[in-house]
């Protein structure tokens, strides 16, 4: 029997470093999301500076979502997306169960630790002869 000294999974990726363009792609993003901050400010008087901030927003947002690590974002969510599929969710009934024995619980809990508040006072009350 051979062995032989591989790597388990030779498809992992190394983290890329970012290149220029990406890195203009960043700093434009920064720009464009400080831009509809600064506009904000600008023109306190408008009734219209909170589409500054979101048109900002929206802008950086596109212009990241371009760039490598806004491919990965985009993958993630993807990816998270197909997973939240496949969950089983409770139904109402279920739900509405799971709620009431947990707000049963917090209050058997709350209780006991109030007895025990209550005891705790009564016991150093009587050693301190109050």
């Amino acid at each position: 029997m051979r062995r032989t000294t591989e790597r388990m999974n030779s498809k992992v990726e190394q983290p890329k470093a970012a290149s220029s363009g990406d890195i203009v792609k960043y700093a434009l993003a920064l720009l464009l999301v400080a831009a509809g901050v600064v506009a904000f400010y600008w023109y306190p008087e408008s009734q219209l500076r909170w589409l500054a901030v979101i048109g900002g927003l929206v802008a950086g947002a596109v212009v990241f979502l371009t760039a490598q690590k806004g491919v990965q974002v985009r993958e993630f969510l993807s990816e998270s997306r197909f997973e939240l599929r496949k969950v089983v969710w409770p139904s109402r009934q279920e739900a509405a169960r799971a709620t009431g024995l947990i707000i049963i619980a917090v209050v058997v809990i709350s209780l006991v630790l109030a007895a025990f508040d209550v005891a705790i006072q009564a016991g150093i009350k009587a050693l301190l002869g109050n």
